[in-house]
């Protein structure tokens, strides 16, 4: 059995992951599953979060990788909605996600859209923090070698979805 393809967007919070996911499922051809870090922090529960925040999250988010891994064990795609940080916890985080997926199909995908704009899209939103992407930006690791770069402030999250398949089925083409 083949692999599942494994597709990690990464980016800060309100970059414009989880709509990229929405269009991204209504486009392909293909199926993917979703797995994402707000879903795997709302295992945990409020008294670890507040106890222990990242320690507790570190734990599942490698968790959500392994969760990935499986599907893709098992012929299924997946849709990562995260970001990879360098926090003590999971740090170097980048390494940790390569050497999870190693020999796996994977293919991470930049989600970038200015700082600015993440600014008013967590307002509006309302229950993230206006500086949440700022801080996020800052922990954000560095140096990933990336399939592909999409930026949600110049295209829209079809557009984006288009890119990403393009980039990620290209072998196929």
């Amino acid at each position: 059995m083949n692999k599942g393809r494994i597709v990690f967007l990464n980016g800060v919070t309100s970059s414009g992951k989880t709509s990229i996911v929405d269009a991204l499922q209504l486009k392909s051809q293909e199926f993917f599953y979703v797995v994402a870090n707000d879903l795997f922090e709302e295992m945990i529960g409020e008294r670890y979060l507040r106890e222990d925040y990242w320690k507790y999250l570190s734990e599942a988010i490698i968790m959500m990788y392994h969760t990935a891994k499986l599907f893709s064990d098992h012929g299924k795609n997946v849709l990562i909605d995260g970001i990879m940080v360098d926090r003590s916890e999971l740090k170097p985080h980048y390494e940790k996600v390569n050497n999870i997926f190693s020999g796996y199909p994977l293919y991470i995908v930049d989600v970038f859209c200015p700082l600015d704009i993440c600014r008013q899209r967590n307002i509006a939103r309302g229950n993230r923090t206006e500086d949440q992407s700022d801080w996020q930006h800052q922990i954000m690791a560095k140096d990933i070698q990336y399939k592909c770069t999409v930026n949600t402030h110049l295209k829209t999250s079809e557009e984006c979805a288009d890119l990403i398949l393009k980039s990620i089925f290209e072998d196929e083409i």
